[in-house]
């Protein structure tokens, strides 16, 4: 009896040791993939050097979607929950290793959204600095794939995977809500912050501080919702205390103080800028609370006024070039003696500014031919506005078009971030490489698209990659300089795309920059810039010989600066910077803003002498700037740039949503605001001030998705 008594008790305490053992594995599925995306965002965070200050929040998110993520592997048969569990797990992991790479190669994470404008690019264009950057982080990569190499390797032994009730899945899902619910609650504490969590939940942009406050995951999830059900704007409609703002401040915008306007000449017209819109009866007579909001919004905005150099360019032709990966530090007298002619020969703009936003290349276009700064986030501006067909009725295409122009764009180059739709809209007659006649035929309703022949094949008949933009110029001038028109042409260059290792373009001017005393980087970006001096200087060659040289303003903007090499730029410009590893990541917190000063070229050989500003400028001021000069009919009000001739103001407003001024720098990380040396305000007319440019900042950074969105152009003037 006592034998049998103790294999009573063994046998129940073996069974106890199962039931325990059963439910510890239970537990530890239950809490695997928690304990994974919160094992993840660790990673994720403190790799992108982000502010831990916000892990309670995608603490909690990580937790609640991890569970929903674990109750998808606990009611089938052992085999389906272990299937669907490894599958799970490398899906997800894969999916932080892509969004970190495509951060680290494109400034950007990418939503569900952008998919569809990232398989439309051409990445093998990329391939280079792919794969150097996924070398480079397979550390990263093997660490981040650990736990779901784990689990295939272990999991079955470990975990088990039986077949749980229902219910039991149910209670996991009731936990998920709770943890949800929580995490909302602390999203909506009071933070700090110029975007604090509540907002960003809200809204369907600014992806990066997203990540940094919510949580990958969480940006992922929202991006999936608003998807479906598209976020309402929180439209703070104070338009007080703006007036004056970014309009005439008295000031000139010349170098010397002086407004060069001889005695014996007419009164000189100062009247605004601005076009017969009776904004207010526009807000009045809508129930579309965007278009109302932005009618009162552009109707409280100063305008900008005229001045001695409205229409000084009028009727001449107009050739605008945004130059890839361009910065006015390698500007040299005898390495690239054409643009360093043009940018000290008319126009010089001595503080220039190229601030990155959404989507680098598209983003740079965005600010240079609309005016308007991108939105931050997806669907990105500039293709999206080819999508919809928006009336971009202040585009200088458009512009010049409506004066009989002859309007033609070039980029040698296949499609990229939907040109094909976007730069026809514009009002181009747009050509690109790969062009089929069906496609042409296709477009035609948008708007002309053309292919771009006589580019360098290989022998296969594939586009050599990068174009020279010298064998572009040669290629597409004939097409137009000899028109009885006036013409305005565009050139999206090629020449100066990254990686600057291994460039095609550098063979020509590898001797001579060999020579010099920088990094081999340094040197193959100074021989991309080589190329854009030549392509240049031929253009000027064949406007001079077709008698046109005279009557043509030059225009050449960057996109953006070469924000992969931030040494070359240091070793450039003589000065630091901050780390690649922070401009790629767009932590602006780290960085000295004069990595983006650059140079802004308007030249015609018409202009006797220079004309110095040294008011900040930014990208965004090019097209009002432009219109004035051409003499254009447009309306200040409805841009977020303003005329750099003007005495409006200054403004250059970044990602980070730091803005500078021609009165001070004001720094959304530390809040501080300081002065330019010669400005002198007291602390409560810098209060003043700072609150109501944070205010405007706001305004001209959320007003373009709802001009795009909503088409208020077309509103106001029709689709004629």
């Amino acid at each position: 009896m006592a034998y049998q008594g103790k294999r009573v008790y063994g046998e129940r305490s073996r069974g106890r040791r199962r039931r325990e053992g059963a439910f510890a594995r239970s537990m530890a599925r239950v809490f695997l993939f928690p304990a994974l995306l919160v094992y993840l965002e660790l990673v994720l965070h403190i790799y992108m050097k982000t502010d831990l200050g916000y892990l309670p929040i995608y603490l909690l998110f990580g937790l609640s979607g991890g569970l929903v993520c674990s109750m998808l592997a606990l009611p089938f048969r052992r085999q389906v929950n272990s299937l669907v569990a490894k599958v799970l797990a490398v899906a997800i992991s894969l999916i932080f290793i892509v969004e970190i790479i495509a951060k680290k190669i494109l400034q950007s994470y990418y939503s569900f959204s952008s998919l569809g404008m990232a398989a439309g690019n051409r990445l093998g264009d990329y391939a280079d600095v792919i794969g150097s950057t996924v070398l480079s982080t397979i550390p990263l990569i093997l660490l981040v794939m650990l736990p779901s190499i784990l689990l295939c390797v272990f999991g079955d032994w470990l975990l088990g995977f039986e077949r749980l009730d229902i219910r039991f899945a149910g209670l996991v899902l009731a936990a998920a809500a709770v943890f949800h619910v929580v995490g909302l609650g602390v999203v909506h504490l009071p933070w700090n912050g110029e975007l604090t969590p509540a907002q960003l939940y809200r809204m369907d942009s600014n992806m990066d501080d997203q990540v940094e406050q919510l949580g990958l995951w969480t940006m992922l999830r929202l991006d999936v919702k608003h998807m479906i059900f598209p976020p309402s704007r929180d439209l703070d409609a104070d338009f007080s205390g703006l007036e004056g703002l970014g309009g005439g401040s008295g000031s000139s915008s010349t170098g010397d103080g002086s407004t060069p306007e001889a005695p014996d000449e007419p009164e000189l017209d100062t009247s605004p800028n601005v076009m017969d819109v009776d904004l207010a009866a526009v807000a009045a007579g809508t129930d579309n609370e965007e278009i109302q909001w932005l009618a009162n919004y552009f109707n409280s905005v100063t305008p900008t006024r005229k001045n001695e150099y409205t229409g000084m360019f009028e009727g001449y032709n107009v050739i605008f070039f945004t130059l890839e990966g361009f910065s006015g530090y390698a500007i040299d007298p005898e390495l690239t003696p054409t643009l360093y002619k043009l940018a000290n020969e008319g126009f010089v703009f001595n503080n220039f500014y190229t601030p990155l936003h959404f989507t680098s290349t598209s983003g740079g276009e965005c600010q240079n031919l609309l005016g308007l700064y991108p939105k931050n986030g997806n669907p990105a501006t500039l293709p999206h506005t080819g999508e919809l067909g928006t009336n971009l009725y202040f585009s200088l295409a458009q512009q010049l078009g409506r004066e009989g122009y002859l309007v033609q764009g070039y980029h040698a180059n296949s499609n990229m971030y939907k040109r094909n739709l976007s730069h026809p809209n514009l009002g181009y007659d747009w050509h690109q490489f790969g062009v089929s006649d069906q496609e042409a035929a296709q477009q035609r309703a948008r708007g002309a698209l053309t292919n771009f022949d006589g580019l360098e094949l290989n022998d296969s008949g594939k586009l050599l990659w990068p174009q020279r933009d010298s064998h572009a110029i040669t290629a597409s001038v004939d097409n137009y300089i000899h028109s009885d028109q006036p013409f305005h042409v565009y050139y999206l260059t090629i020449s100066g795309h990254m990686p600057y290792s291994n460039n095609r373009i550098v063979s020509p001017y590898r001797e001579i920059v060999r020579q010099l005393p920088y990094s081999e980087t340094t040197q193959n970006y100074i021989a991309t810039a080589m190329e854009v001096d030549k392509a240049l200087e031929t253009l000027l060659d064949e406007l001079e010989a077709a008698g046109k040289l005279d009557n043509t303003v030059i225009v050449a903007a960057p996109d953006h600066i070469p924000y992969f090499d931030v040494d070359t730029l240091e070793e450039l410009a003589g000065e630091t910077f901050g780390s690649s590893e922070d401009l790629e990541y767009l932590r602006e917190s780290n960085i000295n803003f004069d990595v983006y000063k650059s140079s802004l070229i308007i030249w015609s050989a018409s202009m006797e002498e220079p004309v110095q500003v040294d008011k900040v400028v930014g990208q965004v001021d090019i097209l009002p700037t432009l219109s004035n000069l051409l003499g254009l009919e447009y309306d200040s009000r409805m841009m977020a740039g303003k005329d750099a001739l003007s005495d409006s103001e200054g403004l250059v407003v970044f990602s980070s949503r730091c803005w500078m001024s021609d009165r001070g720098f004001y720094n959304s990380f530390t809040k501080t605001f300081t002065p330019v040396e010669g400005v002198s305000m007291t602390q409560e007319e810098q209060d003043s001030y700072v609150s109501s440019m944070r205010t405007l900042v706001g305004y001209q950074l959320s007003s373009t998705e709802m001009i795009v969105e909503n088409d208020f152009y077309n509103v106001l003037f029709g689709a004629g």
